[in-house]
């Protein structure tokens, strides 16, 4: 009993009054197909009870319970899943894992500087001159030993690019400035008239031009009537540029005071106008994406922290030199730090440099030593960025822990994947119990214990189809993953050779690429493949998709685009942040529903509109929870509570609303209803249709239509997004980015995608995808491989070909893992 958690009739989503006994001590896999009920078992009944238990037992109270009679033997559970929580540009995986905190103490103790008057080189372990406090602030200045020049004392503060004294000045810490693109703005062989200022569009060009003319004409400057933008002189570049109250046109007429009104010439300025709104829209606006660029800081040159800062060294280094080396590299500067340190130089530092040490070595052990300390967290894919946080409990002393994973394996190449078991391992032999959501048959077959959730998805899943170890699912009838190994893989004969001329990379160096020229065929379905870090999405996200950008840096040109139409980029970033946003929405399919209710003859009589069936405005909404469902409640230092709303009963309506009914379904009932139950419900309405049909394609039926975009993960908001831009294809010519598009898809839903990717290749496009699914990678037409490792000794084409010359490419590593 006590080495067993018992789950006895779970009923939380699709769950079909499930029980099953989960030993304790264990790796375990809870598998099946995607929205059979496993993240549903793991973590909204397993997890949720286990946080709701532990609560409680400290006094907090009204916290919901799962739908489950009961569950016994449970432990203190720890959550790790993929998304990736802080979205700041500041957030790095330096100061994400502290090691950015013990560096900065480990400079301020140990960091060499040079007088900025006679250059003599300050120790701070040997200065002994003295140190003066300011009266009226918390500043301390030391003198010079040798021209007693006057400096201002540096602290941890000062290696921080977070703060004011630590950032460079120029960029503020971010390493960038954002510029505007000049000659996307103005086209200096044009006049006004022709179109020379490109933001200057139908009436609102016209106001605007009427009013740079009076401005011309109050500061007595030659007429502009079809006049090319090259030819104005100084005055009138200077009023288009920056605006009649800039510095720019004061210093040129500084006997003119400037035009009060618009009807006199009051012109802002289109930079001036341009940057205002930037600030406005917080850099996020269409204007922004087309006119605006980043470019590396011209003072610090990304290096972030400012001149003096930036110059301190330990050990030779800088802490910007240091930051950029990967963590394996890092790992080497340390050992060699300790060794040359004496004995009261290591008693003031030995604390942070352990530190650094013990974190260092769990991620390395992890997979993730390609990564550099200044890479930003919002950079990382969702597997990273879950295996980050993984490390973080490596030599825990916790024991009697439940740890809930929610794919670890996702963006790991095979050859990864086996460092990640023995760490998982590790957990578990400590006396914890690790269960895993996972698809993944290597994993499976480590596990000392398989749960098969199925058989199908939604209201078609939610049972237990088979539990044992690998082997013992082959021999059950019901288990689906069972009956996938059990079956014969039919061997992939895909004759696609492309057209002639493919896509060719010239000389691509973003980030860890070598110089790097690749070239892709057109027409066919390709794999970019090799283990993490190796360069993959620098090649196909960094250097292919910014093909067609205005500026362009880290490679050479790209070739063999002309032949598309368009370039369709499907990533694994959220779709959205906001709750409101659920799968109906997105993929525009609520609208012609909302419609279909306003026609009913019951919403007529009762004049409603298909604004009426919105929940996302006032009207037929209820109104406490704003058509949400739930209400929130704030719990202080644990995350926000959300309660079912007791107005509405979480029907997100007003009852007159929910009374208007279609096949006996209300529009709340269709938003809890699955695609795959919505095929039924709409049969007939063939605009609906063919979006259900294609979603249900594309392995998503099981998605409920209300389901909050917040909640998807990577793999489901890629195929999403996937959907959506098939439906907009119309005949055009595509060349499609994909990137890990069977993240989250168990291997029987893999073989659909694969279905729906060829009949793509098959109707003239063309799909690149970075995989590291092998089911996938036999499937292609073309395979390139990047290595021969991960970060600075990544970045090389190792191999390129269809799948069977790369399982005889002895270099590669994808070769040897690929089925024989």
């Amino acid at each position: 009993m006590h080495n067993v958690m018992t789950v006895k009739g779970a009923r939380e989503n699709n769950l079909k009054n499930l029980s099953v006994s989960i030993p304790k001590n264990k790796l375990i896999v809870v598998t099946g197909p995607s929205g059979s009920g496993k993240s549903t078992l793991a973590l909204d009944t397993l997890f949720n009870e286990c946080q709701r238990q532990y609560l409680e037992s400290m006094g907090m109270q009204g916290i919901n319970k799962p739908k489950v009679d009961t569950i016994s033997g449970l432990s203190p559970a720890i959550s790790i899943n993929q998304h990736i929580t802080n979205r700041n540009p500041r957030s790095t995986v330096g100061t994400m894992t502290d090691m950015y905190t013990s560096l900065r103490m480990v400079f301020e103790k140990l960091g060499e500087r040079t007088c900025p008057s006679c250059q003599y080189s300050i120790n701070p372990m040997t200065y002994e001159g003295s140190v003066e406090k300011e009266a009226d602030s918390f500043t301390e200045y030391i003198f010079c030993p040798n021209c007693n020049e006057k400096m201002e004392k540096l602290t941890r503060t000062h290696f921080s690019y977070n703060t004011t004294e630590g950032a460079c000045p120029t960029c503020k810490g971010l390493g960038e400035t954002v510029a505007i693109h000049l000659p996307s703005v103005f086209h200096e062989e044009l006049s006004l008239e022709d179109g020379a200022v490109a933001i200057f569009a139908g009436r609102y060009g016209e106001y605007q031009i009427a009013v740079l003319k009076a401005a011309f004409q109050y500061y007595q400057l030659p007429d502009a009537d079809n006049v090319a933008i090259r030819d104005f002189n100084e005055g009138q570049k200077a009023i288009l540029y920056y605006g009649v109250e800039s510095d720019e046109v004061k210093q040129l007429f500084p006997n003119v005071k400037p035009p009060k009104t618009v009807e006199k010439g009051k012109f802002p300025g289109v930079l001036t106008s341009m940057w205002r709104r930037y600030a406005e829209h917080d850099g996020s606006s269409a204007e922004a994406d087309a006119f605006f660029y980043s470019q590396t800081c011209p003072d610090c040159h990304g290096e972030r922290l400012n001149k003096v800062s930036r110059a301190v060294t330990v050990e030779g280094w800088t802490i910007p030199q240091l930051v950029v080396h990967s963590l394996e590299e890092m790992a080497a500067w340390i050992d060699k730090l300790e060794a040359s340190l004496e004995q009261t130089s290591y008693q003031l530092v030995g604390t942070f440099m352990e530190d650094i040490k013990t974190k260092l070595s769990r991620i390395i052990k992890i997979g993730l030593g390609y990564l550099t300390l200044d890479r930003q967290m919002i950079t990382l894919s969702g597997g990273e960025a879950q295996r980050i946080r993984l490390s973080a409990l490596l030599d825990s002393a916790l024991t009697g822990v439940l740890y809930i994973m929610d794919e670890p394996t996702v963006g790991l190449h095979p050859k990864d994947t086996a460092g990640l078991i023995s760490i998982l391992k590790h957990l578990r032999d400590l006396g914890n119990t690790v269960l895993l959501i996972e698809h993944d048959v290597d994993v499976m077959r480590e596990a000392d214990y398989i749960i098969d959730i199925g058989p199908g998805a939604g209201k078609l899943g939610g049972t237990v189809v088979g539990q044992g170890t690998l082997q013992e699912l082959l021999q059950q009838e019901k288990s689906v993953t069972g009956q996938y190994l059990r079956a014969e893989k039919p061997r992939q004969t895909n004759d696609r050779t492309g057209k002639e001329v493919g896509i060719t990379i010239h000389h691509a160096a973003a980030n860890n690429l070598q110089d790097v020229t690749v070239t892709f065929p057109t027409a066919c379905l390709t794999a970019v493949t090799g283990v993490s870090g190796s360069g993959k999405s620098s090649l196909l996200f960094e250097v292919l998709a910014k093909a067609n950008d205005a500026i362009h840096e880290g490679f050479e040109k790209i070739t063999g685009l002309d032949v598309f139409d368009q370039m369709i980029i499907v990533g694994q970033s959220p779709l959205s942040r906001m709750k409101r946003s659920n799968t109906a929405t997105y993929i525009d399919l609520f609208t012609p529903v909302r419609a279909l209710f306003a026609k009913l003859p019951e919403a007529k009589e009762k004049k409603l509109s298909a604004k009426h069936f919105s929940f996302n405005t006032a009207g037929g909404r209820c109104e406490n929870c704003q058509g949400l469902g739930y209400v929130t409640t704030n719990m202080l230092f644990f995350p926000d509570l959300e309660v079912v709303c007791p107005e509405c009963q979480g029907r997100r309506f007003k009852q007159e609303i929910l009374a208007v009914k279609y096949q006996g379904y209300s529009i709340n009932d269709i938003l809890e209803s699955s695609i795959h139950e919505c095929l039924s419900i709409f049969e007939g309405e063939k605009k609906i249709q063919a979006i259900l049909k294609l979603l249900t394609e594309i392995g998503l039926g099981y998605l409920k239509m209300g389901q909050s975009l917040t909640t998807l993960s990577g793999g489901e908001g890629q195929r999403l997004k996937l959907a959506k831009e098939l439906m907009k294809q119309g005949k055009k010519t595509s060349l499609y980015l994909l990137d890990e598009p069977t993240t989250g898809l168990h291997p029987n839903d893999t073989i659909q995608l694969l279905k729906l990717l060829n009949r793509l290749v098959d109707a003239g496009n063309t799909v690149i995808m970075v995989e590291h699914n092998s089911q996938v990678i036999e499937a292609a037409d073309w395979v390139v491989d990047l290595g021969p490792e991960g970060g600075a000794k990544g970045g090389n084409v190792i191999a390129e070909g269809t799948p069977e010359m790369i399982k005889e490419n002895k270099a590669s590593f994808t070769g040897q893992y690929l089925q024989v």
